[in-house]
């Protein structure tokens, strides 16, 4: 691919050239080999961008452009610049549980914090008053279970509705269970069976689908879904387990699901 000839010779040049291409944010070292200049000389330049509120830095080494629509609230959507953080930081990843579920409209209000899954070494949680990003580590998952999802700047990856709703509950502690199951009732409707199916056979964490199917069939009264579950089951080892991670182990065991239920679900559903 072609670049064009003229060259940014300032950090505002180089902001108006990558807002020019549909971009909100970017990495110090790309910044530095656009206008290769001294490092001082770019943390200058960069220090005075700040205290005009032309941009604001997520994490060591990479910032957002706040455009005029942003300059109120000092931060970009995090939407809007995930997928070049994680690029930059050369991870695979996806978005996932609240955040996920909240893009198909079954969160009843829009998550404060961002989930993303990732793999091993772990990332920090990047908190501060503006932006809450909780990463989580995960060995492996499916490409076919990830959604390519289009955004104002560009693309991000994004879990299905499937696989979201298995991770909810294999993540029991980012979001508690009465809330969980008051989002399930609404991403349920975005589930398909075929896909379920699939993404249950490939999904390792075996605990994660009982809990799944449990909910489906008992407090949702989604036979449909629930029967592709047990199906997935009758293919894996299952060991009883409990519904809730945050109590011991104790409660009626439903042997259908090989589940002590262990808390009473008093969602809003």
């Amino acid at each position: 691919m072609k670049k064009d000839s003229i060259k940014p010779t300032n950090v505002d040049e180089f902001l108006n050239e990558t807002r020019s291409r549909g971009r909100l944010s970017f990495g110090l070292e790309e910044l530095k080999q656009e206008l290769q200049v001294s490092d001082k000389a770019v943390n200058q330049a960069l220090y005075r961008a700040k205290a005009r509120n032309k941009i604001a830095q997520v994490r060591n080494g990479f910032y957002v452009i706040l455009s005029p629509e942003y300059t109120k609230q000092g931060m970009v959507p995090t939407t809007l610049f995930i997928d070049d953080l994680m690029k930059m930081l050369n991870k695979r990843y996806y978005v996932g549980l609240v955040s996920a579920a909240a893009l198909y409209g079954a969160a009843h209000q829009q998550p404060m914090e961002y989930f993303v899954i990732t793999q091993k070494p772990a990332l920090r949680n990047i908190k501060n008053k503006k932006l809450k990003i909780n990463f989580y580590v995960k060995k492996d998952w499916s490409e076919t279970s990830i959604i390519k999802l289009k955004t104002d700047a560009g693309m991000m990856n994004v879990s299905s509705p499937e696989l979201t709703a298995l991770d909810l509950f294999y993540y029991q502690e980012t979001i508690s269970l009465n809330n969980t199951v008051t989002i399930l009732k609404e991403l349920a409707q975005e589930m398909k069976p075929s896909v379920l199916q699939k993404t249950g056979t490939e999904y390792p964490q075996v605990t994660a689908i009982q809990r799944l199917g449990y909910i489906l069939d008992v407090e949702l009264q989604n036979s449909k879904l629930a029967t592709i579950l047990q199906k997935v089951l009758n293919d894996k080892k299952v060991f009883p387990a409990a519904l809730s991670n945050n109590i011991i182990k104790e409660g009626i065991f439903n042997e259908k699901w090989k589940l002590f239920i262990n808390t009473k679900i008093e969602a809003d559903i």
